[in-house]
């Protein structure tokens, strides 16, 4: 048990891949979608997204001519959107401009 729980967290230890779960977290997305909004090609996306469809942490199901991903790890999701969420938070506190206004 916490080895697999050691490989997801090795899953998510890539930022790209941290990235795409975060915006699947949101909705699903094509490929094409994904790649503009995390910054990337396409194939580093599509290989990206088979590490995490093999990890099962995504799916995807075809619409039309396209392959639409989503998330398929609901409790992985709110890891990852806790984490962010955290760091977001702690970025706020920690800011000079923050502290500046507190003094």
């Amino acid at each position: 048990m916490l080895q697999d729980a050691a490989a997801t967290f090795g899953m998510l230890a890539a930022p790209v891949r941290l990235h795409i779960l975060w915006l699947l977290g949101t909705g699903e997305r094509d490929v094409g979608t994904l790649a503009a909004e995390v910054g990337q090609s396409v194939a580093t996306v599509s290989h990206h997204l088979s590490k995490l469809k093999l990890a099962g942490l995504v799916r995807a199901r075809r619409a039309g001519k396209h392959q639409i991903y989503l998330a398929d790890n609901p409790h992985v999701i709110e890891i990852v959107q806790l984490t962010v969420a955290h760091h977001h938070d702690r970025r706020d506190v920690t800011s000079p401009r923050r502290r500046s206004q507190g003094a």
